[in-house]
């Protein structure tokens, strides 16, 4: 996790500066700020104590910023995963509010008052980690968490940081509020996945018995799918796992408009949604394709691509062309390529759908092997 500190205070100062030394041993990336009038003051090194020096270099911790607070905190929403404000919860609360925007993409935000007693999740509990990284700090600080989340507090199944937990995206936040809600105040749930999970399905979610058409179902449900085909509940939120990778070929100098087209058409064979892919796989013949390199770089998608004798060496039945054989060197592409990259996590993939091919693009999607984790 990428973590921004910042601190208003000399007590502040030296919180932040044993949180960043103990967060950075911990694996996360730490970036420490100080807005104090006493930050001279502490850097003067001939002021810092022996036992200082020795735990770290001071002149080498928290940058002063010397821009507003507004300025630095709407740079750090676009860069970090994390925002620690070290300080009364109203400075956090005045600088992150022109910059609240989703629940999806907003960073975790995290108040410690400057004795280091509290640490309070403010922003981004679940989806954005707050809640965590809250219980981290407390842990290391032997501060008392203030988590006010209620599937939290109420110890209740949470959607959103199980989706997280999975990898999933979420179809419907409103409908996840909805769920949330439902859960905490002890309504019925429902639950489908067309994946194995592993561990006990939470009390609080009633497992969709398809077999049985006399059992009553609940009208609200979570159904964890890649596919929106099928609809178990009235209300249902889609939870869909990035597991697919999309095996793509094409004529030289295809726009990305028409790779976009394709591969958007070949989807709604399935009515499978693009959030469900995680890689973009090819032959090396087509690495430097600037329409596929323009559709992956739009989506943030990786791009893979294989010999032709990386390809041939996939097993299976794959739709053959004589004239694809004579131009790539193998007789099948976009099937071969999303087998290959989809079976790189060391899982057997299987293709759910064959080639689909239009106006000189060519598309197949694998989905690797996966399960639910509770």
């Amino acid at each position: 996790m990428k973590i921004s500190i910042i601190s208003f205070s000399r007590s502040g100062y030296r919180i932040g500066e044993m949180l960043s030394w103990f967060l950075g041993e911990g694996g996360h990336e730490v970036e420490a700020f100080t807005k104090s009038k006493y930050t001279k003051k502490i850097l003067d090194e001939s002021q810092v104590e022996a036992d200082d020096k020795a735990f770290r270099n001071v002149k080498e911790f928290a940058k002063p910023i010397d821009s507003s607070l507004r300025d630095w905190t709407g740079r750090r929403f676009a860069e970090s995963d994390a925002i620690i404000f070290i300080g009364a919860c109203g400075i956090a609360v005045r600088s992150i509010a022109p910059f609240v925007s989703s629940k999806k993409t907003d960073p975790a935000v995290v108040v410690i008052d400057e004795q280091g007693k509290f640490a309070i999740s403010l922003l981004s509990g679940h989806i954005g980690g707050a809640n965590e990284l809250t219980e981290e700090i407390s842990n290391l600080l032997h501060a008392t968490p203030v988590i006010t989340t209620a599937t939290d507090i109420n110890n209740k199944f949470a959607v959103d940081v199980f989706a997280k937990t999975n990898g999933c995206y979420i179809s419907d936040m409103t409908m996840a509020k909805e769920i949330s809600a439902a859960l905490v105040n002890g309504n019925s749930v429902g639950f489908a996945s067309d994946f194995p999970w592993v561990g006990e399905i939470p009390k609080e979610l009633q497992l969709l018995d398809e077999e049985d058409d006399t059992k009553e179902k609940p009208e609200m449900g979570i159904y964890v799918t890649n596919s929106y085909l099928k609809h178990p509940f009235v209300h249902t939120l889609y939870l869909v796992p990035k597991i697919i990778t999309l095996g793509v070929g094409c004529k030289k100098d295809t726009p990305a408009e028409t790779v976009e087209k394709v591969v958007r058409k070949a989807c709604d064979e399935l009515l499978i949604p693009s959030v469900s892919m995680e890689l973009v796989a090819s032959i090396d013949l087509k690495k430097e394709e600037q329409g596929i390199l323009e559709y992956c770089k739009e989506r943030n998608l990786p791009f893979e691509t294989y010999s032709a004798e990386q390809l041939k060496e996939v097993e299976g039945s794959f739709a053959e062309s004589k004239f694809v054989e004579e131009t790539t060197g193998v007789d099948n592409v976009c099937e071969r390529s999303a087998i290959l990259g989809s079976s790189k996590h060391g899982e057997k993939s299987n293709l759910i759908l064959r080639k689909y091919a239009e106006d000189g693009v060519t598309a197949a999607l694998a989905r690797r092997k996966w399960s639910v984790q509770f």
